[in-house]
């Protein structure tokens, strides 16, 4: 029941904070301070809940390209991936780290207070981007399991940290490239250009 109380208390002081910010014009203050709350609201009210649909997921779309080339085997409804790599076998748990959720939370909360969209290009830029990072989860997933079945179990370490890492920070800077720097650029607006003719 505390914990309640001091999420819906923190909650209205955040909200509130939000309010006087959008009323004095300070941006830049709001985008931070909106994104900053709206991650910390989503990681304590709704990650204990997305957590293991979105491991689920990833575990079933990674075991799809496991099942179509054999080389490792998914129980999506474990979030866990079966990898064989001649005599030995190492098996693979989608947990929270895994899942994806950070970023997604990371990247939609962003989003909400990222000013250049409407509201209806934010819904439609958060399902494709949530989709994306989905899929570039699962490549990443799918990358650390093939390693370890072409270069055996002693790879993990190296497919898991170094490889896959890059893979998934790569795609995901792309994809804020895309959706926050480009976008920026492409809608700001510049006041009118000529060039005087004597």
């Amino acid at each position: 029941m505390t914990k309640i109380v001091i999420v819906t208390v923190l909650t209205i002081i955040w909200l509130y904070l939000l309010h006087v910010l959008k009323k004095a014009k300070l941006s830049f203050w709001r985008f931070i301070i909106g994104s900053a709350g709206l991650f910390i609201f989503l990681m304590v009210a709704v990650m204990p809940f997305a957590t293991t649909p979105l491991s689920q997921v990833v575990a079933g779309i990674t075991g799809l390209f496991g099942k179509l080339f054999g080389f490792f085997t998914a129980y999506y409804k474990y979030s866990v991936i079966f990898v064989e790599s001649g005599a030995d076998t190492l098996t693979l748990t989608i947990d929270f780290e895994c899942s994806g959720i950070i970023e997604i939370f990371a990247f939609l909360c962003l989003l909400v207070f990222f000013n250049v969209y409407s509201i209806q290009e934010r819904w439609i830029v958060g399902l494709a981007g949530t989709a994306y990072i989905v899929f570039a989860n699962v490549i990443r997933v799918t990358a650390i399991c093939v390693i370890i079945h072409f270069f055996g179990v002693g790879s993990y370490y190296i497919a898991h940290t170094y490889i896959g890492r890059i893979i998934f920070y790569t795609l995901s800077v792309a994809l804020y490239f895309i959706v926050f720097t480009k976008s920026q650029i492409v809608r700001q607006k510049v006041g009118g250009f000529r060039y005087d003719r004597d």
